[in-house]
């Protein structure tokens, strides 16, 4: 898999992608939120190719405190080649690279897949609430 930033012409791709994952919720407008990250760490908006079709996602940003991860995505057919650590391994020497010190993601509670998987990289549990306030509305 050849790994690379994303590109405006991904965008399809990308939102196919993500609904094969089930990573769309009706109160996330997929399009606003790749629009937003192009906005800020574009670099870290990363696409994983194979025989040119994209096969994985991964969106990472520090903000100066902590690094975060989201739209992780790795198409099912695809699975269980080791893309998903790949392109997770390629976010973080990216966030190192800025200097972030550590990295948080959210997990839906029921998404034990994605539980275990984090788990096997070195992610814990932290003993946090995880809030949330929408400033603006996507729907």
């Amino acid at each position: 898999m050849q790994i690379r930033s994303y590109k405006n012409s991904d965008e399809s791709s990308i939102l196919t992608l993500w609904e094969k994952c089930d990573l769309i919720r009706p109160w996330n407008d997929p399009k606003k939120d790749i629009s937003r990250k192009l906005n800020i760490q574009p670099e870290m908006f990363l696409v994983g190719i194979v025989k040119g079709e994209v096969v994985a996602s991964v969106m990472a940003g520090y903000e100066g405190h902590r690094g975060w991860v989201n739209y992780l995505a790795v198409a099912p057919e695809y699975r269980h080649l080791g893309l998903a650590r790949k392109i997770m391994a390629e976010a973080e020497a990216l966030l190192i690279k800025a200097g972030c010190p550590k990295i948080n993601l959210q997990i839906r509670e029921s998404n034990t897949v994605a539980v275990n998987f984090y788990k096997k990289l070195g992610y814990e549990l932290d003993e946090v609430l995880s809030f949330g306030k929408r400033l603006q509305d996507d729907e």
